[in-house]
C-alpha cells in the first residue's frame, strides 16, 4: 500500500487492478449498444452502395449520346426498389430516380432539367461536357471492410454505419456497473429547502452523467450519513465500482475508509500528490473496486477526469489514447509549483492559423464549479516546476 503515490503511480495501480477485474465482453442489438464500448471491429456484410446508382433525378444515358438536340427513345424506368433489367443499347435511355440502380451500359445520368421529355421520346437541351452524376458499387465502403474500429463508444454514428453495413448485432465489453455514494449530513438534494449548515449535494449527479457517458452503467447508492453503519449499508450494493465522495480526510466524522475497511477492502493508496485531489485514495476487495474522491466539487471534478474515467477505460479495454497530453501557449503567466501535480481548469482556443493557446481560470479554488461552465481542458503542471511565462508551451489534458 502507498501513502501517497504521483499521479502516474496512482494511474498505473488503477490500471492494474481493472485488469485483475476484467468483465468480458457480449454481444447486443445495435439499437442497444449506445454508450457501450466496441470490443470487435464491426465489419460491413454489404457494399455502399451494393450497386452502380444514380445521384440524380433524371434518364441514364450513354455518354456518346449526348449531343446538344439529340432525342433519345426512352426505354424503360429504373426506381429505388425497382431496377431496370435490360441493357442500355445507343440511341436510347431510362428513366431514373435518386438512389436507383444504373442499367448496364450506362455511364451518365443527364438531369431532367438539361432536357425535354414529349411522350416516349427525350431531347438534350443542355450540353454534357463529361458523364456524371452516378455513384459507383462500394464508393462508401466495400463488402468486408472494417466500419468502425475496436475501442470506439457506439454513438449515433457508429448505429447509422453499422446499420448500412447491415450488420444487426455488435460485440461490446460488458458495462462496469459504476455505484456514486456521496457522504455527509450536510448534504440536501438540489431543489431541497436548505436547513441552516446544509449545502447542495451537486456532484454526485454530475458523476452519474460522466459515468455514462464514459460507457459504463452508473447506480445511485445515495447519501450516506457521517457513520460507519450507514456507510457500510450501503456499499453493500452489487457493484463492479463503487466511487465514494467525500468523508475521507481526517476530520472526526469522516469514517468513510474505515467503513470500507470493515466491509473487506484493502488499500492500495491512500491519497495522491495532486492538486486538486490530495486526498483521493483507492481500494479493493475480490469483486469490487472503490475510488474514492474529494468532497470539494472542483477536485471532484477534476480528479474523475484523471483516475475515475481511466478507471472505466481499463475496464471496458479503451485502446490507449494516441496522446492524453498536448501542448499550448499559455496566455497568462501560471506560477511555479509545490510538491503536487497541479491541474489547472483552463479553456483552450484554436486560432486562424491553427495555433493553441490556453487561458486558465482566474480562480482555482477547489470549491468552485462555475470554472467547468466553460473549461474544456486542464493546465497540466509537474510537480516543483518553474513559473511558466505568458506564451510559454504548457501541458495540457482536455476535458469530455
Amino acid at each position: 500500500m502507498i501513502r501517497m503515490a504521483t499521479v502516474e503511480q496512482a494511474l498505473d495501480l488503477i490500471a492494474g487492478h481493472a485488469r485483475e477485474h476484467a468483465l468480458g465482453r457480449e454481444i447486443v442489438l445495435l439499437a442497444a449498444a449506445v454508450g457501450r464500448r466496441l470490443a470487435e471491429p464491426v465489419v460491413a456484410r454489404v457494399s455502399q452502395p451494393p450497386a452502380d446508382v444514380s445521384a440524380m433525378d433524371g434518364y441514364a444515358v450513354r455518354h456518346a449520346d449526348m449531343k446538344v438536340g439529340a432525342t433519345l427513345l426512352v426505354i424503360g424506368e429504373s426506381r429505388a426498389g425497382t431496377p431496370f433489367s435490360g441493357r442500355l443499347n445507343p440511341g436510347a435511355a431510362i428513366r431514373i430516380f435518386t438512389g436507383a440502380h444504373a442499367p448496364q451500359g450506362a455511364d451518365h445520368i443527364v438531369i431532367q432539367e438539361d432536357t425535354k421529355r414529349e411522350g416516349d421520346h427525350v431531347t438534350i437541351t443542355i450540353e454534357q461536357s463529361k458523364p456524371e452524376n452516378i455513384r459507383r458499387a462500394g464508393l462508401d465502403f466495400s463488402n468486408g471492410k472494417e466500419l468502425v474500429p475496436a475501442g470506439l463508444i457506439v454513438n449515433e454514428g457508429v448505429i447509422s454505419l453499422a446499420a448500412a453495413g447491415n450488420v444487426a448485432r455488435v460485440v461490446v465489453s460488458k458495462a462496469p456497473r459504476i455505484g456514486v455514494l456521496a457522504n455527509g449530513d450536510e448534504l440536501a438534494a438540489p431543489g431541497s429547502e436548505l436547513a441552516t449548515g446544509q449545502i447542495v449535494n451537486s456532484i454526485q449527479p454530475a458523476l452519474l452523467a460522466l459515468i455514462r457517458r464514459w460507457g459504463a452503467i452508473p447506480l445511485d447508492l445515495g447519501v450516506s450519513r457521517d457513520t460507519e453503519e450507514d456507510v457500510r449499508k450501503r456499499i453493500a450494493a452489487p457493484c463492479d465500482v463503487i466511487v465514494s465522495i467525500g468523508g475521507a480526510s481526517v476530520g472526526d466524522y469522516d469514517v468513510v475508509r474505515s467503513a470500507f475497511a470493515a466491509e473487506g477492502f484493502a488499500p492500495v493508496f491512500e491519497k495522491v500528490a495532486v492538486k486538486p485531489g490530495k486526498p483521493t485514495w483507492f481500494s479493493a476487495n475480490a469483486s469490487t473496486l472503490a475510488l474514492g474522491l474529494p468532497g470539494n466539487p472542483a477536485a471532484a471534478m477534476v480528479t474523475a477526469q484523471l483516475f475515475l474515467r481511466p478507471l472505466i477505460e481499463s475496464l471496458t479495454s479503451a485502446p490507449a489514447p494516441a496522446a492524453s497530453v498536448q501542448r499550448a501557449h499559455t496566455t497568462t503567466a501560471v506560477p511555479k509549483t509545490g510538491g503536487r501535480a497541479e491541474y489547472l481548469r483552463a479553456i483552450l482556443t484554436l486560432g486562424p492559423d491553427g495555433r493553441a493557446t490556453v487561458q486558465a481560470a482566474d480562480n482555482q479554488d477547489s470549491s468552485l464549479l462555475s470554472p467547468f461552465l466553460t473549461a474544456n481542458a486542464l493546465i497540466r503542471r509537474p510537480a516543483n516546476a518553474a513559473a511558466a511565462a505568458a506564451d510559454d508551451l504548457v501541458d495540457i489534458v482536455m476535458l469530455g
